[in-house]
């Protein structure tokens, strides 16, 4: 069984955990643009590869898939998840199984105005939002919505480029330097993550873990508590159905005043991941299960509450 995980950068703890999952023989691979990303040399072996975005670089990822007899493939960043995903049916003729969901799954949870559209569409709590500014201003003068808002890109990720916005001239200064931004509601309440793994054979959400999110830094959490709410493992487990997502998923929501809103999803590991493992919920071993064509049984909420996650910074001195 010999895992590729792609654009690995520092997610270390990924690699180390798929490690310690894999038998003696099994191998996982890395892969990333730079030679200073500290986690390739956690693995077994690593390539260093253009940029996701240069031309003939899916066909370099073919080679290494066949060079290295890869059984599973999956990336840490999310411009690529539509990229292995468009190519399913090039990896699956080299024997190699995509680890994510769809293409158009992976393009919804990019662009946030079309994930917001299928939220309303079936009726789920979210942040209003807008990619019309006279829309926008037409129900502040309503009472609908206040300031103040977040004006973000429609499509981005790792919270780059959000401004949090008190007034018209801003939002206007804002729009005039870009295109391509919405304007979202500023949901007042407490931030929660969800690491998900839903089944790759049986469709089943198997597990979710849940933390609250008290500090966060560069867009993932920092620091964090685990937490459980049967009510919260519903709402996860009926949207990730009903959305049809598959393998790992990590959704962040917000609870406001009681209701929980479902903000975004990004269908990969999260940056907070390392915390549901090291709380019990090992779904690397839920993946490898898959790739060996076990369907994994149910096994929700399986941890302890009051865990607490406190990231701190490591240093990795090598000759390269």
């Amino acid at each position: 069984m010999n895992i590729l995980i792609l654009s690995s950068g520092t997610r270390n703890k990924i690699i180390q955990y798929f490690k310690k999952t894999l038998s003696c023989g099994d191998k996982v691979i890395a892969t990333d643009m730079s030679p200073y990303a500290p986690s390739i040399y956690e693995a077994d072996k690593f390539y260093n590869v253009p940029r996701m975005t240069a031309e003939g670089y899916i066909d370099v990822i073919f080679d290494i898939c066949r060079k290295e007899n890869i059984d599973g493939v999956l990336s840490l960043i999310d411009p690529e998840l539509s990229l292995l995903a468009e190519h399913k049916d090039d990896f699956d003729a080299l024997g190699v199984k995509v680890i994510g969901s769809t293409y158009e799954l992976c393009e919804m949870c990019l662009d946030k105005w079309q994930m917001y559209e299928w939220l309303v569409a079936h009726n789920y709590k979210c942040a209003k939002s807008y990619i019309s500014k006279d829309a926008f201003y037409a129900d502040v003068e309503r009472g609908v919505i206040s300031y103040p808002v977040f004006v973000k890109p429609v499509r981005g990720s790792a919270s780059i480029a959000i401004s949090k916005v008190y007034d018209k001239e801003t939002i206007e200064l804002l729009f005039s330097k870009s295109d391509g931004l919405m304007i979202q509601e500023f949901l007042d309440g407490q931030e929660i993550g969800a690491d998900v793994y839903i089944d790759m054979i049986s469709g089943e959400v198997v597990s979710i873990f849940t933390k609250k999110k008290l500090l966060m830094r560069a867009g993932e959490t920092d620091k964090a508590v685990s937490f459980k709410d049967d009510r919260l493992f519903e709402l996860v487990e009926r949207f990730s159905k009903e959305a049809g997502f598959s393998g790992q998923i990590d959704i962040d929501i917000f609870d406001v005043g009681g209701e929980y809103y479902i903000s975004e999803v990004n269908p990969r590991f999260g940056g907070g991941y390392p915390h549901a493992y090291e709380s019990g919920c090992d779904h690397m071993k839920l993946i490898v299960n898959n790739l060996r064509g076990i369907a994994n049984e149910k096994n929700i909420g399986d941890y302890d509450e009051g865990i607490y996650m406190m990231k701190y910074n490591e240093v990795m001195v090598k000759k390269v």
